[in-house]
């Protein structure tokens, strides 16, 4: 299995997408073969800026969350958002058993807080 993946950071935030690639199928393409037949599910997060308070106010001072001056001292934080596509069971009629729902609950659990973990967040 192979990991492709794209970055972004800028003053707007950060993303990264990635998705797994069967090696096989990608040599199958590498060799002229058709591209239609490779599963690309796309998986990835996005770090984004809370909002107006965390890039300051226009008089240069922010304010601290119960309304009082914080002595200009820049109040920040972050939305994180994640997204997954998973393939669960490739029959159209299958429904979600209790397994699959609890895998899923455990990645996106395991994801943000590894997340934070790597961002040395505190909450």
């Amino acid at each position: 299995m192979l990991i492709l993946q794209e970055t972004c950071i800028d003053e707007a935030g950060s993303l990264v997408v990635y998705a797994p690639v069967d090696i096989p199928a990608m040599h199958v393409v590498m060799n002229g073969g058709d591209s239609a037949y490779v599963a690309l599910l796309p998986s990835g997060f996005a770090i984004v800026p809370d909002g107006p308070g965390s890039r300051g106010s226009q008089n240069g001072t922010t304010t601290t969350a119960n309304g009082g001056d914080n002595g200009g001292a820049r109040v920040s934080g972050s939305l994180l958002t994640v997204a997954f596509q998973i393939l669960v069971n490739s029959l159209p009629t299958a429904k979600l058993t209790v397994e699959s729902v609890e895998t899923v609950n455990n990645l996106i659990s395991c994801t943000v807080q590894k997340i934070k973990a790597a961002l040395h967040c505190e909450s």
